[in-house]
């Protein structure tokens, strides 16, 4: 397996970086302007980078990205351009050696301050909100709940975006609204359900639970209709189960960083950390198990494997 990838130094301008990703402005050879997004090795937990990362992550993200924008092609118009480090102009051999299969070139979109979440089973943050109040995000639901049970049907939970290190904030349909407008708001709910439905679909005949995900969604110049941006549909924007280890009223197994998260939880219980950074390093098995899992999800959305 390869060393992790935690940061990168490309003579390109433009640099920002948040917690997985590093971003860079380039010029496409028509001369349009847009955007290179390399995906690191990077992991975060509770809004914190940790120490360490996981070796490889970065790729199998950009790939399970990369089937999920050609599996949609022609259904939804997106800012993928090519994940060939060959198309990217600037760089030495040795960096598009080194970034080979974690990079996605997009056109650039003027994105837009809602964050698109479609939840189709009650878990995680929304399970704590029904226990408190019967609603998820101000959404009532049928009582009787329990944890993980599947929802009568997906709800759309758009939430603002915020700045590196705090936390997005849920928000109504209505204030939506007030942020974009309705027509807007309306396609985006539209869409983000359609497309949770299309993607949980197929890989629940892969074996994967799609419990939730979320979606970005950003407006190119000159369009009126937005088209889908940022990475779709991996184990770091949704939550991924085994279908055949599915069972409601508990916590499941996941795809995801979880045992990431169950880890620290054990570290945060020990007094070791207290969910502030700087983040711990990682245990090798820790890391070991959790590339394992992101591995096994892509081979069984897309029937291949990854040689890292």
């Amino acid at each position: 397996m390869t060393n992790a990838v935690l940061k990168t130094d490309l003579n390109l301008p433009n640099k920002r970086s948040g917690k997985v990703r590093d971003l860079y402005d380039v010029k496409l050879p028509s001369g349009e302007d847009a955007l290179l997004i390399v995906a690191t090795d990077r992991i975060s937990a509770f809004d914190v980078v940790m120490g360490n990362g996981l070796p490889g992550k970065g790729i199998v993200l950009t790939q399970i990205s990369k089937f999920w924008f050609e599996f949609f092609s022609g259904k939804i118009n997106h800012h993928l351009v090519s994940t060939d480090v060959a198309d990217v102009p600037g760089l030495t051999d040795q960096q598009r050696s080194d970034l080979k299969g974690r990079i996605m070139l997009c056109r650039k979109t003027q994105v837009l301050p809602v964050e698109c979440i479609a939840r189709g089973y009650i878990t995680g943050s929304g399970w704590k909100d029904y226990q408190r109040t019967g609603q998820v995000c101000g959404i009532d639901l049928p009582a009787g709940l329990v944890n993980s049970d599947r929802l009568p049907s997906p709800l759309f939970t758009p939430s603002t975006k915020a700045e590196q290190g705090l936390h997005d904030e849920n928000i109504s349909f209505e204030q939506g609204i007030d942020i974009l407008g309705r027509e807007t708001m309306e396609w985006l709910r539209d869409t983000t359900l359609s497309l949770y439905r299309q993607g949980g679909d197929y890989a629940l005949e892969r074996g994967i639970i799609l419990a939730d995900t979320k979606f970005e969604f950003g407006v190119l110049a000159g369009q009126a209709e937005p088209v889908l941006i940022d990475e779709i549909l991996t184990p770091d924007s949704s939550r991924f189960w085994p279908a055949d280890q599915w069972q409601a009223g508990r916590e499941q197994p996941s795809f995801d960083k979880q045992i990431v998260r169950n880890y620290l939880e054990t570290v945060v219980a020990a007094g070791e950390w207290n969910k502030t950074p700087p983040g711990p390093i990682l245990p090798d098995e820790v890391v070991e198990k959790s590339i394992a899992r992101y591995m096994q999800a892509y081979t069984l959305l897309t029937g291949d494997t990854l040689d890292l």
